[in-house]
């Protein structure tokens, strides 16, 4: 063995070693660091789990909402349905608010898939109970406006047996517009089923006003194009199957309306839906 090979195996030798002593010794600073890491990361993913799941009763909660507004066209008494709706929307919130704390600090964008499905079925539930209520499209602005949270850390004094509310902070979550247009373009569907409803209870003005609504957002869809999120594009084209639907809807009611029996509307309606070609959109 020459003396540069013994020079350059002695160095492995050390490199080996310096690298087992590293490895048993937890108290070494690059183990120090990796631990600091583990911890990191740990905390983000339980952060993430749990916004998981109260992302999946948000969008329960929503649903079940979505389900209580289809009743408004068969009830004597929409009111009453309306309220009910309003209270459960109310304990919907009370999940975002969760939601809020746990962003609190956070970059919400390395959170963002999380709790985008919840939020899109949020967005879908009120403003399917906005558009019932005032027949048009609730703003984005009107939307943020009620996700605000009073936020009340309560102290624990050993002298005192009941704890005492202090550090009220108040705490916002933001709707993304990513999320609010896919929220918006979900609600199209609801529409679509609610102008089945009101065809099956004889209501024909109803499809009408649907029909003119639903252009309107096509219309905004449209002018947006590809320049909006990728979601939002993919969504485009159920968008244009429900308006399709609705027109025809409004087509059928207009020229065979007076001939074919208020009950028997919504069978007519139903078999000719089942003709329009699903690859062909509207113009």
């Amino acid at each position: 063995m020459n003396k540069r090979e013994g020079e350059g195996c002695s160095r492995r030798n050390a490199d080996a070693a310096q690298e087992h002593e590293m490895s048993a010794n937890p108290s070494s600073s690059v183990m120090a660091a990796f631990k600091v890491f583990q911890q990191e990361l740990d905390t983000k993913h339980d952060k993430y789990e749990r916004l998981v799941k109260i992302s999946r009763d948000v969008t329960i909660e929503s649903k079940r909402t979505i389900f209580l507004l289809h009743r408004v066209t068969t009830v004597p008494d929409a009111e009453d349905v309306l309220n009910e709706a309003d209270i459960k929307l109310d304990g919907v919130r009370q999940k975002i608010g969760q939601i809020a704390e746990e962003l609190k600090g956070e970059d919400i964008y390395q959170f963002h898939r999380a709790f985008t499905p919840g939020i899109q079925e949020y967005v879908e539930a009120v403003s399917f109970l906005h558009y019932i209520r005032h027949r048009c499209l609730i703003s984005l602005e009107e939307i943020n406006a009620r996700l605000v949270f009073m936020n009340t850390e309560k102290a624990d004094p050993k002298s005192s047996a009941e704890a005492m509310p202090v550090n009220a902070q108040v705490l916002t979550f933001q709707v993304t517009s990513s999320d609010y247009l896919l929220g918006v373009a979900d609600l199209t569907g609801e529409l679509m089923r609610m102008c089945i409803s009101s065809v099956g209870n004889g209501d024909i003005d109803t499809p009408f006003q649907l029909s003119q609504f639903l252009r309107q957002i096509h219309d905004g869809f449209s002018y947006i194009g590809n320049t909006g999120p990728y979601e939002v594009s993919k969504k485009l084209h159920t968008l244009r199957q429900s308006l399709g639907k609705v027109e025809d809807a409004c087509y059928t009611l207009r020229v065979r309306g007076s001939e074919i029996p208020k009950h028997m509307l919504a069978d007519v309606f139903s078999s000719r839906t089942t003709l329009i070609d699903p690859e062909e959109g509207v113009v």
